[in-house]
C-alpha cells in the first residue's frame, strides 16, 4: 500500500489559514492528509485589533470560526498548543498528543519583544489575541469607573502606549476616539485625559513617507495624543514609566506594541534563527530542511533593494501561505517549486474614525480616501477567506 503524505499546518493565522485553503483547492483526493494546528477555536483579524481593543468596535467583528472557514472533509483541524516541534523526528509535540508529518508549514505567529525592558512584560498589557484585547477594552473602561470613586488618581485616566509603528498608531487613533465617549459616559471633564505615545526611533511610522508621518501626526495631535519621539522606555511599573529622559509618567494603563519576534519554538526546535524568525530560502524552506516551510512572523526575508529585512506584515503572510502550500503540492508531485517574490500591494495605517494614510504605488492619500482604502482592505480579505457572506457580515462598510 503506497504511502499518503502527512502535511501539518502550525497556526491558522493569515499565513496558515491561506496555506490550509490552496491545500485544500490543490491537492486531489487522497493525495496528502492535510492537518491544521490552532490553539484557538477561531481566526482572528491581527490587522483589526486595535479596534475593539479601544471599545470602537466589537470583539465578534475580529474573528470567525476555523471550521467556517475550511472544507473539513479535506482539511483535518486539531485545536491544540504546540508544545515542541522536532525536526529530525519529523514530529510535533502538542499538549495534548503528537503528530507526525511529511511536510510541515510553521505559521506560528509572533510574540511581544521587550528588548529587555525591566518591567514590560509584568506591568504592560499588548495587543496580541482575543483575550488580550478583550482584557485592555474591560480594563480602560475599569479606570473612568474607578477614578469617579477617587479622583486623586489621575494616573487613572494617564494612557500609556509603547512604540508608535502601525500597532500603536493605530490604537491611539482608535482610543482617541474612545475617550470622548467614556468621559460623557462617566460626567468626566475631557481635558483630564492624557494620551501619550512613546517611540525610540527617531520617527513614528518608521518607512513611510515623512510628510505622511507629520500629517497622521498632526491628526493624532489634534485628538490630544502627545508623542515622544526619540524616547526610550527605560522601566516600566506598577505605577506607570521611567524614560531614558528620567522622566515618570504615572499611569494605570500600559500597552506595549513596540516590538514583534517570532515564536520561541522556532528556535527551541534548533533552526537557524534570529529573535525567532528563520531566514528561508527562496521557496520559504528553513536552511537545511526540504520539507519545512516556515511564513508569516516566523520567517525572514531580505529586500534585496534596501538589503534590510521585510517587515512581518499580513500582506506578506498572506502572500507567503499559498506558495508555501503550491510548494508542498509541487514536491508531493515531484515538480519544480514556486519562487516567492513579495509584491507589495499598498500600505495604509488608520488613524481613527474617517481618517488615514497609505500609499499605492507612486500614489500617497490621506484623509477620508485613505481611510476608504482600509475598509476595502480589510472586506477584501473577509472576501478571501469566507466569499461574500462572511465580508457582509463583517466587513465595516460606513
Amino acid at each position: 500500500m503506497s504511502h499518503i503524505p502527512k502535511v501539518v499546518i502550525l497556526g491558522a493565522g493569515y499565513g496558515g489559514l491561506m496555506a490550509a485553503k490552496r491545500l485544500q483547492k490543490e491537492l486531489n483526493y487522497n493525495e496528502a492528509d492535510v492537518t491544521l494546528v490552532s490553539k484557538h477555536e477561531y481566526h482572528y483579524f491581527t490587522t483589526h485589533l486595535h479596534m475593539p481593543a479601544a471599545g470602537t468596535d466589537k470583539l465578534e467583528n475580529s474573528y470567525v470560526e476555523i471550521t467556517k472557514l475550511i472544507d473539513e472533509f479535506k482539511i483535518d483541524f486539531v485545536k491544540s498548543t504546540v508544545q515542541e516541534i522536532r525536526p529530525e523526528e519529523k514530529k510535533v509535540v502538542l499538549e495534548d498528543g503528537a503528530l507526525s508529518y511529511d511536510y510541515l508549514i510553521i505559521g506560528l505567529g509572533g510574540e511581544p519583544e521587550t528588548f529587555g525592558i525591566p518591567g514590560l512584560a509584568e506591568h504592560a498589557m499588548t495587543i496580541r489575541s482575543i483575550n488580550s484585547v478583550k482584557a485592555i477594552r474591560e480594563h480602560i473602561e475599569e479606570q473612568f469607573k474607578l477614578f469617579k470613586q477617587d479622583q486623586t488618581r489621575v494616573d487613572r485616566l494617564t494612557f500609556v502606549v509603547g512604540g508608535a509603528g502601525f500597532t500603536g498608531i493605530e490604537f491611539v487613533g482608535e482610543l482617541a476616539d474612545r475617550i470622548p465617549e467614556l468621559c460623557r459616559e462617566h460626567n468626566i471633564d475631557r481635558s483630564l485625559v492624557k494620551i501619550y505615545n512613546i517611540e525610540a526611533a527617531p520617527t513614528a511610522l518608521p518607512g513611510f513617507d515623512p510628510k505622511l508621518v507629520d500629517y497622521a501626526m498632526k491628526v493624532l495631535q489634534d485628538k490630544g495624543v502627545t508623542f515622544k519621539i526619540a524616547t526610550a522606555i527605560k522601566e516600566c511599573t506598577p505605577e506607570g514609566v521611567l524614560l531614558a529622559t528620567e522622566e515618570e509618567i504615572k499611569s494605570a494603563t500600559v500597552v506595549w506594541t513596540g516590538g514583534v519576534r517570532g515564536n520561541r519554538l522556532i528556535e527551541q526546535a534548533g533552526f537557524e534563527a534570529m529573535r525567532g524568525r528563520v531566514k528561508v530560502d527562496e521557496h520559504l524552506r528553513a536552511p537545511g530542511h526540504d520539507n519545512v516551510f516556515i511564513i508569516g512572523d516566523n520567517s525572514l526575508m531580505i529586500n534585496t533593494a534596501i538589503d534590510r529585512p521585510y517587515p512581518p506584515t499580513a500582506q506578506m503572510a498572506m502572500q507567503q501561505g499559498p506558495v508555501a502550500a503550491s510548494n508542498i503540492v509541487a514536491s508531493i508531485r515531484k515538480q519544480p517549486l514556486k519562487t516567492f517574490t513579495f509584491q507589495n500591494k499598498g500600505t495604509v495605517a488608520s488613524l481613527g474614525k474617517g481618517q488615514a494614510i497609505g500609499v499605492v504605488g507612486n500614489t500617497k492619500l490621506t484623509g477620508f480616501m485613505a481611510a476608504q482604502l482600509k475598509k476595502v482592505i480589510d472586506i477584501r480579505w473577509l472576501f478571501i477567506i469566507g466569499g461574500i457572506s462572511l465580508a457582509l457580515r463583517k466587513g465595516k462598510f460606513f
